[in-house]
């Protein structure tokens, strides 16, 4: 790596000072694309059960495939562009992701989908390391770089709302399979635009090996994991199906484990989590994503399933919470410089657990304001507060030789906790409906799982490292 630093021309590890914003717009947009497809399917859900005759399981496949394909291949995406070419594997990855949509929007079956959204993580695995690096690597002004990564936050902000609405417009509009085809023709233009326009790079490491095995090993153990929480919905702790596949998530986790402490180039070298904050931080991760992840399932069942909404409504009730955790985290950073990372980790999931319990409280013949836009707003102000702090503690006290490295296991971690987390709350709703013979208050006791959950990792944020104290100026001696 330290090679190319001396190479004339521009390489990726070298900045260009091309003011075009040609690179920026295409970081952009990908990162609009992959933030998109993590929300815009939850509001299509329901009909993509109906068309395809999707069990319960198979429905929250639907979300976990994607996530838990994504989350395992994040990493070795973000070191496969580092080695051999930003603009390489960000096409790779882009070619893949919207061949990916195609093949959802045409399948004729549940687990057709679900093995296309496998597919689409595993394409958003190699592209969405690839804007940010391309932005840092293209722009060598600093003012011109913090624009490019300031449009680049927003847009990833921007994208979780607007998967929410333009889920509901198009499932209601041309049907839910444009939910899937939206980022066909995306994504086939930023492929030309890519090829075309973003800056060649050879990467830093030809003949390099990478960490399949890691990846691959921690996927699967994921997959095992959300496959055997998921069958507990019809099926007991002790029965060989639930507890044979998640034993063989601990072998694999195991094995994974094993693989990173002898490999030579390790996916993800254990030394970094030597850091109590690094861990407590992804811990945070992992609820975050979970708590994310289940409340915009759930809510969203509950909108069509219990109170009738069409999709297009139910996409317009839940913009608040979205928008609520857009604002939040924005007046959370003066917070965080004047009192540190601990206390709005605390008080931010405090927020999030409130919320959740209120929101549990509803019923069959449920009211907007009371039921959903109350708790919806508090909910989304708990989550926002919740991941500035999440994020500093996650890449902090690491050496900066691991800095990159501490964000993709943040990454991977908030992934891992939506497909891990929506899993076990599915079946606690699954179990709770049969026995009560009531589905709004399997949905209840999911949602209260999930306070649980907060309530948790509220506790763990009162572990963290307390904010070191400012030093205070010493006293000018007085003249004389």
């Amino acid at each position: 790596m330290k090679d190319s630093l001396v190479n004339a021309a521009p390489t990726a590890e070298q900045p260009r000072s091309t003011p075009g914003w040609t690179v920026a717009v295409v970081a952009c947009a990908a990162q609009f694309m992959v933030v998109l497809d993590t929300t815009i399917v939850n509001v299509a859900l329901p009909s993509m059960r109906a068309d395809l005759h999707l069990t319960s399981a198979g429905q929250q496949w639907v979300i976990n495939a994607y996530l838990l394909s994504f989350a395992g291949f994040l990493m070795l995406g973000g070191r496969a562009g580092d080695l051999f070419g930003r603009r390489r594997m960000f096409t790779a990855g882009l070619v893949v992701f919207t061949l990916a949509g195609l093949l959802g929007g045409l399948a004729t079956s549940g687990p057709l989908l679900i093995a296309a959204r496998t597919f689409q993580g595993l394409g958003a695995a190699f592209l969405a390391p690839a804007p940010l690096a391309l932005i840092n690597s293209h722009y060598a002004d600093p003012r011109t770089r913090n624009r490019a990564i300031a449009a680049w936050s927003a847009t990833a902000t921007a994208a979780g709302s607007c998967g929410i609405l333009f889920g509901g417009l198009l499932t209601d509009g041309p049907g839910w399979r444009w939910v899937m085809f939206v980022n066909v023709p995306i994504g086939a233009a930023l492929v030309a635009v890519a090829l075309r326009a973003l800056p060649g790079d050879d990467g830093a490491g030809r003949g390099r090996a990478l960490d399949v095995p890691g990846a691959v090993l921690v996927t699967a153990a994921l997959s095992c994991a959300s496959y055997g929480l998921s069958e507990l919905e019809g099926r007991s702790w002790a029965s060989p199906l639930t507890g044979g596949m998640l034993a063989l998530a601990a072998v694999l986790l195991v094995a994974f484990v094993l693989v990173e402490a002898r490999g030579e180039q390790p996916l993800m070298p254990l030394r970094i989590f030597r850091s109590r904050s690094l861990v407590l931080g992804n811990a945070a991760a992992l609820a975050v994503g979970a708590v994310t992840t289940s409340v915009m399932y759930f809510i969203t069942l509950y909108l069509q399933h219990v109170l009738g909404y069409t999709p297009m409504r139910a996409g317009l009730a839940m913009l608040p919470l979205t928008v609520a955790i857009a604002v939040s985290s924005l007046l959370v950073r003066r917070v965080v410089q004047a009192v540190g990372a601990r206390l709005p980790l605390v008080v931010g999931w405090l927020l999030t657990a409130g919320g959740l319990l209120w929101q549990s409280r509803f019923g069959v013949d449920g009211g907007f304001v009371v039921d959903v836009l109350g708790p919806g707003v508090l909910i989304g102000l708990g989550l926002g507060t919740t991941v500035l702090p999440m994020t500093i503690a996650a890449t902090s006290g690491v050496p900066a030789r691991d800095a990159g490295l501490a964000s993709a296991v943040m990454n991977s971690a908030r992934q891992m906790g939506g497909g891990l987390g929506l899993a076990a709350l599915n079946a606690l709703a699954g179990a709770a409906a049969v026995t009560a013979a009531a589905t709004v208050r399997g949905y209840a006791a999911a949602l209260t799982g999930a306070a649980g959950l907060a309530l948790c990792a509220a506790v763990l944020a009162l572990l963290m490292p307390s904010p070191q104290p400012k030093p205070k100026p010493e006293p000018e001696p007085e003249p004389g």
